[in-house]
């Protein structure tokens, strides 16, 4: 690697009103280097790569690129000069080709006249660059993989010959399989010169393929090192200024009666045949690859999905229902997919967690809004949620305190039962902690204070997760439940084998996601 920085953030501020989203903050990155930027939900990470890629002005602060100062008046701007960002949900136009979207803004032009022969070329030499040969330059984007519209994104990124690449949670919605495919591509840039900023929350990840890293607490650098001399505790420890001594709370758990039960239950693809019983008192964690059936079979069991055969009963109700009929017999779900489903975006933080339940806040079919106000705030306290006010419009969080904010709904709801798809997903581990804590402290209740254990379903892609909060574990493989066993007669090997199935054994195992 080269001795001169590609790029160099130096005493970055911004302020939003008056809240400080970046105070001091610096940041190094050396060409040929992939190097991690991580941090709480709310650390400022955003925001710095904001201000590097044009799309906000810093109020202080110095850029340099390749040794040149450099100030970013607009993404397009910072485009041209070699800086490219991946955000986590996609940019493309899903109507237009891959060979489109690859010279999107960039076409050849004789006069008025696109030259279609020589935009082909340029789009093939692209995708050529990164070695890939499995995507057709006249199929629409809106018919690949989103792996493969990543690998697009990162074309076009090519296209423009940049320098600097950002990732942004780049695997957070990759398959197990995918992800090494997505590690390869980025070795490959790094030995060609090109310079990366790797931003996740999974540490396993980022210890796996980066260089270097540097971590941002409350708009603030507060630590960077070399990533093969610094364990995954001490990066943790970095995030939230403590060390986080045991991140999956057992506390004494008494399962008890059955509230949920699912017989031989079918839909229309997935789940076959599911059958479980699920206990008051207890978290019961679904494993398996991504297209395995785990959401599906929570979406069928909500109302979500229609039922082609078997039985749900809950408690002493037999049958299938809609998800109004599933929010009044005690059931909550908390989708995998926030921005689409968990969350209504234009509304306020109070609106999205009182939704479900209304009683209470007013008399009658009246809401007042002070009353609905305290109701958030109660929850912005307890899991926490970092916002300016509860009237502040969900989709002005980060994508971690979306989630938070969806969780906080079925908790208000005060449901007995909750189905919960991917709960961490885009979480920082400080966050995981405080969730882990509120489900623990969930499933074993309060007599003292009148509440009763409540009772958990949760689908996850991480194993880690699934061992240390679950009680117990099945596995779906190919739309079957094929097993449920006690969580510590699973280890994480056995998790793959029967993810997998025996048609899937193969001699490189997925990649296995940690938590933190």
């Amino acid at each position: 690697m080269g001795t001169v920085a590609r790029l160099q953030m130096q005493d970055v501020h911004k302020r939003f009103g008056a809240t400080w989203a970046l105070r001091g903050v610096n940041l190094s990155i050396l060409p040929g280097e992939v190097h991690a930027l991580v941090g709480e939900n709310g650390a400022g990470k955003s925001t710095l790569m904001k201000v590097l890629s044009g799309a906000v002005l810093p109020d202080r602060g110095q850029i340099w690129l390749d040794g040149q100062p450099f100030t970013p008046g607009s993404p397009l701007h910072a485009r041209q000069a070699g800086i490219a960002m991946i955000y986590q949900e996609l940019s493309l136009a899903p109507h237009l080709t891959v060979m489109e979207n690859i010279l999107l803004g960039m076409e050849p032009h004789w006069g008025p006249w696109v030259l279609w022969g020589k935009m082909r070329r340029q789009a093939a030499l692209a995708l050529a660059a990164l070695e890939i040969a499995d995507i057709p330059l006249d199929k629409p984007v809106r018919e690949l993989s989103v792996a493969q519209q990543q690998l697009v994104e990162i074309a076009r990124a090519m296209a423009m010959e940049s320098r600097v690449l950002i990732l942004d949670e780049p695997t957070s919605s990759l398959t197990q399989q995918e992800i090494p495919k997505l590690f390869s591509l980025i070795r490959r840039l790094k030995a060609r010169g090109h310079s990366i900023v790797y931003i996740s929350h999974f540490l396993e990840e980022v210890q796996q393929i980066s260089d270097r890293f540097t971590v941002l607490r409350d708009g603030q650098t507060v630590g960077a090192g070399h990533t093969s001399q610094t364990s995954i505790d001490q990066i943790a420890a970095m995030m939230v200024g403590r060390e986080i001594r045991e991140l999956y709370p057992r506390s004494r758990r008494r399962p008890g009666e059955v509230v949920l039960e699912v017989e031989h239950l079918s839909g229309p693809g997935k789940p076959l045949g599911a059958s479980l019983q699920l206990r008051r008192g207890e978290v019961l964690g679904i494993a398996g690859l991504v297209g395995a059936g785990r959401t599906e079979l929570l979406r069928t069991i909500f109302g979500l999905a229609p039922v082609r055969a078997g039985k749900i009963r809950i408690g002493a109700w037999l049958g299938p229902g809609s998800p109004p009929h599933r929010w009044r017999q005690g059931i909550g779900y908390l989708s995998e997919d926030r921005k689409q489903e968990g969350l209504a975006l234009g509304l306020s933080l109070a609106d999205n967690i009182t939704l479900a339940r209304l009683d209470g806040l007013g008399p009658g079919f009246f809401v007042w809004p002070s009353r609905q106000a305290d109701a958030c705030r109660f929850w912005i306290e307890k899991i926490p949620i970092r916002c300016q006010s509860p009237w502040q419009p969900a989709s002005a969080l980060s994508g971690g305190n979306q989630q938070k904010v969806a969780l906080a709904r079925l908790l208000h709801a005060d449901v007995d039962v909750l189905l919960l798809d991917e709960p961490t997903r885009g979480i920082d581990v400080g966050s995981k902690a405080q969730i882990y804590q509120l489900i623990d402290e969930l499933v074993v209740g309060n007599p003292a204070q009148g509440r009763r254990p409540k009772a958990v379903l949760m689908a996850s892609s991480s194993l880690p997760e699934l061992l240390g909060l679950c009680d117990r574990i099945g596995v779906m493989c190919r739309g079957r439940l094929v097993e449920v066993r006690p969580a510590p007669q699973w280890t994480e090997h056995e998790l793959i084998l029967a993810a997998t199935g025996p048609a899937d054994s193969a001699p490189n195992p997925p990649v296995v996601r940690s938590s933190p």
